[in-house]
C-alpha cells in the first residue's frame, strides 16, 4: 500500500477491523519510511454478469428476471416463496460462482428449468412451454414423455 503523505510503499499494519456494514475490511497502517498513520479499506470488487439475449443483446444480469418466471410458472402450484427464493438463489450461486463475465440466456433458462423439475414438474411445463416456445400439444406431450421417461419406473403409475 502506497503512504499518501510520502509514496513509500511499505507499511504495516497496526489494527484490522470489519466496516460497520460488515462488507469491507477496515486497516489502520504506519508507513515504514516517515512514519505517519492512514486508514486503508478493503471491500469484495463484485464483476457484473452480462446476459446475452437471443437478439444478441447484452444486459445486466437481473435476479429478480428469473425470480419473476419461476413465480408465474408456479402459480396455483404448491410451492412456497422460500423455495422460489431457494432456486433463484441456487442459480444465482452457480453463475456468479462460474467466474463468467457473460452468459446467455439460454443457460439461464436451462437451469431454471432444472430447479423447477425438481421442486414441481407442473411449474416446469409451464416454464417449458413458454421458454421452448411450444407450437402445439404435440410439443406438450414430448416434453412430458420425457419427462415420465427420467422418472424412476416406483413413482410411475
Amino acid at each position: 500500500m502506497k503512504c499518501m503523505f510520502c509514496g513509500g510503499t511499505e507499511s504495516k499494519v497496526l489494527d484490522s477491523r470489519p466496516t460497520d456494514d460488515g462488507m469491507g475490511i477496515r486497516r489502520r497502517r504506519e508507513c515504514a519510511s516517515c512514519g505517519n498513520r492512514f486508514t486503508t479499506y478493503e471491500t469484495v470488487v463484485f464483476t457484473p454478469v452480462l446476459v446475452i439475449k437471443s437478439s444478441g443483446k447484452r444486459q445486466a444480469f437481473d435476479e429478480n428476471k428469473i425470480k419473476n418466471g419461476i413465480i408465474k410458472s408456479c402459480e396455483k402450484r404448491p410451492v412456497a416463496m422460500q423455495e422460489i427464493d431457494d432456486m433463484v438463489d441456487r442459480i444465482k450461486k452457480k453463475i456468479t460462482n462460474s467466474l463468467v463475465q457473460e452468459i446467455t440466456s439460454k443457460q439461464i433458462g436451462e437451469m431454471v428449468m432444472e430447479e423447477l423439475k425438481t421442486v414441481d414438474e407442473v411449474a416446469y411445463i409451464r416454464f417449458a412451454a413458454v421458454y421452448r416456445q411450444f407450437k402445439d400439444t404435440e410439443s406438450f406431450l414430448k416434453e412430458i414423455e420425457a419427462l415420465m421417461r427420467g422418472k424412476p419406473d416406483s413413482e410411475e403409475t
